[in-house]
């Protein structure tokens, strides 16, 4: 049983406005940031109240940057990068739970050791592969001696080349797949009954039916909870994006473009507009959390997960 005393209140309370005023504290002072003129930013000790500037710093930084066709690739590279990961997780989860092939569970460890791995360590290797995507295939057949009977045959060499880089399926492809999404599903599941599985078969629904129209519904909260995750994970990569991406002009994204209103060394210190420029793009994840709040957390703290 759970003792509830004003004093005990009073100081949950207390703790819970602390931590909010310190998650709210950076955000307050980037917008205050973005509110001043150059002089008042960098002045010591900074403002704390805002400044009459906020539209003029908003329209030079989108004007400056060119940030329309940047967030809308980081829109477009998020979100699909969010439903592929959403999708493969809860098919690759589906294929290990409800059908008994032998390697299953080696390939399910496999998968989750990946966890341990994140983007910046294998980096390279990754892009290697968004280098030349069927370079892995060409070394097979060039072991196997398939591109030497070929070539005796034909008089051609065989050659597979798939290259990834400075386009949006470089930038989205080598992020689709997640271990996170793929054990969240897997654990979810597992809850599901026996019962449930035996009634669908009764009914005639083969294994995508029972997929689509009975497994996709009961697992709503869970696609909401990881999508608001992987959204926010695809809309805040930097690293992968600028080694993918030398046409910038094209394949920039938001992100990316933030690095660049950062004052250099030897620059004017405009400090107004790179925080306005955050404030762009901190915007639309921002939204997607406010608006999946509610599934979010009925996908994390479900009762039967």
């Amino acid at each position: 049983m759970t003792e509830r005393t004003p004093i005990l209140d009073l100081v949950t309370q207390l703790i819970l406005i602390l931590g909010l005023l310190l998650a709210l504290a950076p955000l307050w002072l980037v917008f205050v940031a973005a509110t001043l003129d150059l002089r008042s930013v960098n002045s010591s000790p900074l403002p704390i109240l805002p400044g009459p500037h906020l539209f003029e710093n908003l329209q030079a930084v989108w004007v400056r940057s060119d940030l329309g066709p940047k967030m809308a690739n980081s829109l477009l590279v998020a979100t699909l990068v969010a439903g592929g990961k959403v999708f493969l997780a809860a098919l690759t989860a589906f294929s290990i739970v409800f059908f008994r092939w032998k390697l299953r569970m080696v390939v399910f460890w496999g998968i989750f050791v990946t966890l341990m791995l994140p983007l910046e360590v294998r980096i390279v290797p990754t892009y290697a592969v968004a280098a030349n995507a069927l370079g892995p295939l060409q070394t097979i057949l060039d072991v196997t001696g398939v591109t030497w009977l070929w070539q005796s045959v034909t008089g051609i060499r065989l050659a597979l080349e798939w290259n990834l880089l400075n386009s949006y399926t470089g930038l989205i492809l080598p992020l689709v797949a997640t271990a996170t999404g793929t054990f969240l599903y897997r654990q979810y599941f597992l809850t599901i009954p026996d019962e449930l599985l035996e009634a669908a078969r009764m009914d005639g629904a083969g294994p995508l039916r029972f997929f689509k129209d009975v497994l996709i519904p009961l697992s709503r909260t869970n696609m909401a909870a990881l999508s608001t995750i992987m959204f926010l994970y695809a809309w805040n990569q930097y690293l992968w994006p600028t080694l993918v991406t030398t046409d910038r002009a094209n394949y920039g994204t938001a992100t990316m473009e933030l690095r660049q209103l950062i004052p250099s060394l030897f620059s004017e210190p405009e400090w107004h507009i790179a925080m306005a420029g955050t404030l762009i793009v901190m915007t639309p994840p921002l939204l997607v959390v406010m608006l999946m709040q509610r599934w979010f957390v009925a996908g994390l703290i479900a009762p039967e997960k």
